[in-house]
């Protein structure tokens, strides 16, 4: 049956913000680097006055944290020469040939083959890539797409559908024997059945999400139901409440449908038994999704009169995840306790060691089910709380102009002196065209600076990597995802240059958005 046929991600909430991927388009895995430095480890060059960021991991699967290479932030920290206007540039030494290639700067402070920054250095202004698409998420076996939306099948389904099969199978032996072996045909037929109903039950939330203008990213068919992730939040209690309520009401409009035909075809047979069997398990679901706590239909119609009734959406989640806290604990204990009594339809004497055992694994495993998605739902609350606190315009680096040409080590004390922390390649016109990427200028040594062009180590702008300075939250966040990059260029509505947004700095931000108490 469906347990978690809610406009939700399997938690009980919309589908929850993620972390920019703070990977460069070229890049071909995601790498990651401590923020805090060892005691006695030498400290990291500054990047124009600056140091390098370093991403706070984080755990969740949908993010991509990046940062500097260890190796080659340890190597660069060990070279002479400070960066200060003030000091001599040393003078350059012999290239020695025990180390990496110095006639080309990296393409990339990741890549272990000089050869291949040779071979494309210099190439990368005629190089422009287009924003990156995010891929479309899967979840099984795609069987179609209502209203636009992905519908997918998850491998689990079929676990639960042959499990289906087997009960019913066992129930039809009683109720039609001449069936012989073909009742388990018959109960395959239930079972697909039934997930048309769970698949029409989240449809109903779909099309509600759609005419409130919220995003549904897929319908997910799986071992305990339906699922419809939903990108974004209700804007009031009232959608909210409509929200969830629809999918127990098309639930219960479909049980009555079933109902009416049932009465229109004789009792005992086949078709009978099929309606009466999709009847009881459309009840079964809307009742179910009808308790009062996340992460069900109930929960969020709870979560949106508390939501009306005190004005803040937060107090509604904790009221909703409590509850179902307690109903997780209530169905752990009580189903089993149920069953054994009789209360469902079954003696006692009746119920035997593996019904027992059977009994008690399913209440498991859905007391599991609730407690975990009203945690979730918690903590998701939690952080669009806080979502508002990431704002591009306060996370901007400042950044000055330089030419294509300019020496990096020039490039570096303009920034030093003017205060800034980023360098925006412009051309003769003053339009910006390429960042510098921070994680490059690591890697280049302190001696080099003054014969490293900064177009050698600059990254194209392309349409994804300007930014407006007046984002903030979820909307900021799925920006920046669009199109993948460790620096954006924000600008203000005119096309003002700004400054230069780093995505570590985001995911520290979002990091530390997702750890502070409500």
């Amino acid at each position: 049956m469906d347990e978690s046929g809610q406009p939700q991600s399997g938690t009980g909430e919309a589908t929850p913000p993620r972390p920019p991927a703070a990977v460069e388009p070229d890049a071909t895995e995601a790498r990651a680097t401590s923020e805090a430095q060892e005691p006695g480890e030498p400290e990291t060059p500054k990047a124009a006055g600056e140091d390098p960021a370093h991403p706070a991991q984080d755990k969740r699967t949908d993010a991509a944290p990046t940062g500097t290479d260890p190796a080659d932030t340890e190597r660069a920290a060990t070279e002479p020469g400070p960066t200060s206007p003030t000091d001599p540039e040393p003078a350059p030494r012999a290239a020695d040939p025990a180390t990496r290639p110095q006639d080309v700067p990296p393409t990339h402070p990741y890549d272990r083959h000089p050869e291949r920054a040779a071979a494309t250095s210099g190439k990368r202004k005629g190089a422009t890539k287009g924003p990156t698409k995010r891929p479309e998420p899967r979840g099984g076996l795609l069987m179609g797409r209502p209203f636009g939306v992905p519908v997918y099948v998850a491998p689990s389904w079929f676990l639960v559908a042959a499990l289906i099969t087997w009960v019913f199978g066992g129930q039809l032996d009683r109720v039609l024997p001449e069936l012989g072996a073909a009742r388990y045909l018959v109960s395959l037929f239930f079972a697909v059945a039934f997930y048309a109903s769970v698949l029409i039950h989240e449809l109903a939330h779909t099309v509600v999400a759609l005419r409130y203008k919220l995003p549904v990213r897929r319908i997910q068919l799986q071992f305990f139901g339906g699922v419809s992730e939903i990108e974004k939040e209700s804007e009031t209690p009232g959608r909210e409440f409509m929200l969830a309520f629809v999918g127990p009401l098309l639930s219960l409009v479909l049980s009555g449908v079933f109902y009416a035909a049932m009465r229109a075809v004789e009792p005992g047979t086949v078709p009978g038994v099929l309606l009466a069997g999709l009847m009881i398990s459309n009840l079964i679901v809307a009742a179910f999704n009808l308790l009062p706590g996340l992460p069900l239909d109930g929960g969020r119609m709870l979560r949106a009169v508390v939501w009306k009734l005190t004005g803040r959406p937060m107090s509604g989640t904790i009221a909703a995840a409590w509850v179902g806290r307690a109903l997780a604990v209530t169905v752990l204990i009580g189903l089993p306790l149920l069953t054994q009594s009789g209360a469902l339809g079954e003696g006692a004497e009746e119920a035997g060691g593996m019904d027992t055992l059977m009994d008690a694994l399913l209440a498991a495993i859905l007391a599991a089910i609730i407690w975990t998605g009203a945690g979730n739902s918690l903590r998701m609350a939690r952080l669009r709380e806080h979502l508002p606190d990431l704002r591009a315009r306060t996370l901007t680096r400042r950044a000055v102009p330089v030419e294509a040409e300019t020496p990096l080590s020039e490039a570096l004390r303009r920034a030093n002196e003017a205060g800034a922390r980023a360098l925006v390649v412009v051309d003769a016109d003053g339009d910006p065209h390429s960042l510098v990427r921070e994680a490059a200028i690591v890697g280049i040594p302190e001696h080099r600076r003054p014969w490293v062009p900064v177009s050698g180590l600059a990254q194209d702008l392309t349409d994804g990597m300007r930014v407006s300075a007046e984002l903030a939250g979820e909307e900021l966040l799925d920006t920046l995802r669009e199109t993948p990059a460790t620096e954006y260029l924000v600008v203000e509505e005119n096309g003002a240059i700004y400054g230069v947004l780093s995505a570590a700095d985001v995911e520290r931000a979002f990091v530390k958005a997702m750890a502070r108490p409500s």
